[in-house]
């Protein structure tokens, strides 16, 4: 950590500007494509299938669903891969080894306790971490030959994946699960099958599984935990910073420990965000100057939307009608690097704005130009969201 005399403020207002350029919302500071609109949020969130569309639509001119469907499936420079907070993400390729080491694998290992505690509890097998061991190497053996294969194809093939659990016994909202989708949950998790091709639309998820040798043309390089957080936390900060310590150690899914010793081997400066200590790289101190104004309509879980964990400075008063008591994130209308509403679709498709605060008439009409602009895209598609806000719910 570099040694300074002065302590610097960065107020909201240079917050603002810094996230308007680095996550390329501004007019001035586009993403050349999909790979770079990726590289500037870190990674982009795909637990909606239609988030990674949309996030990567609001940032790259003229981008179609052919121009991401191509970096996913067929140059596989971007990958889906479940990381930090047990959440799918799409990474860049490159990005992978991090995102395993810093993310991945505490993931991977509070599932396959959990699994095995599961159905050792259900009494479907004695010796849970066998059974998953064996039924692990079942699927690798069935991907063995490349070809990427749907869950339901591999289910009826190995009978090591049927079966299911009770949960919510006695709830109204329980039921059976299958135990093959866990397994396969693991196993991705461990970074040793990914997320392939999709035999759905872009706004469904119905992909087939592949190894990730398979796939990308060569395992995961294995790094240590402390090196894929520190990773991580840099990228984080030159595309999310300044940010607290709250917000990486939420953001990762990890501890104040890991997020420390992270800090700690990074050549970083403290600032002041009104009151509460934040961090920037130290190569990265220097102001930014404001951005001219500009808005957007961002899609539920978007990174930007998601990215802090204290998040008044852009968020102000509307928490409770953009997010859901899960903490997932509506749609949203931005304005000069605030949240100041919702959107959402109406029965014939177009996109529908509303606002939550005076924004003015300039930004008005240019929130309703996008929205217009977002309907043609959209070529009259409803895209049905998995965590609609409050406010789309009582509006729609």
């Amino acid at each position: 950590m570099s040694d300074v005399a002065t302590v610097r403020t960065v107020d909201d207002i240079e917050r603002r500007a810094r996230l308007a350029r680095r996550h390329r919302l501004a007019g001035d500071s586009p993403a050349a494509d999909v790979v770079d609109a990726t590289r500037g949020l870190v990674c982009l969130h795909a637990t909606d299938p239609s988030t990674v569309y949309l996030s990567a639509r609001a940032r790259v001119p003229g981008m179609t669903i052919a121009d991401l469907d191509r970096a996913l499936y067929e140059d596989r420079s971007l990958v889906k891969h479940l990381s930090m907070r047990r959440t799918l993400f799409v990474f860049p390729r490159d990005a992978m080894p991090y995102a395993q080491a810093g993310g991945s694998d505490r993931v991977a290992e509070r599932e396959r306790k959990r699994l095995v505690a599961e159905v050792e509890k259900a009494g479907l097998f004695t010796d849970g971490a066998r059974w998953l061991d064996e039924a692990a190497d079942a699927v690798l053996d069935a991907l063995a030959d490349g070809e990427p294969t749907s869950y339901t194809a591999l289910r009826d093939a190995l009978p090591v994946l049927q079966g299911s659990m009770t949960y919510g016994e006695g709830r109204s909202w329980g039921g059976q699960v299958s135990i093959g989708p866990r397994v396969l949950t693991v196993l991705s998790a461990e970074g040793r099958i990914v997320r392939a091709t999709n035999d759905g639309s872009w706004r469904v998820s119905r992909n087939r599984w592949a190894t990730t040798q398979s796939w990308l043309g060569a395992g995961i390089e294995p790094l240590a935990e402390v090196d894929g957080v520190t990773w991580l936390v840099e990228q984080w900060l030159r595309s999310f910073g300044p940010g607290t310590e709250n917000d990486l150690k939420w953001w990762l899914g990890s501890t104040l420990t890991l997020v420390r010793k992270a800090l700690s081997a990074l050549d970083i400066v403290e600032v002041d965000l009104g009151g509460a200590t934040g961090y920037l790289m130290a190569d990265d101190v220097e102001p930014v100057a404001p951005v001219e104004p500009w808005v957007a309509l961002l899609p539920g879980l978007d990174p930007t939307t998601m990215g802090w964990k204290d998040r008044d400075w852009y968020l102000g008063p509307h928490r409770e009608p953009l997010f859901d008591t899960a903490g997932n994130a509506g749609p949203t209308l931005w304005c000069d690097g605030r949240i100041v509403g919702g959107w959402w679709q109406n029965d014939a498709g177009e996109v529908v704005t509303h606002l939550l605060e005076d924004v003015g008439a300039d930004a008005h009409r240019a929130l309703d130009a996008e929205a217009e602009a977002l309907t043609e895209w959209l070529g009259g598609v409803r895209v049905m969201l998995r965590f609609p806000s409050p406010l789309s719910k009582r509006m729609a």
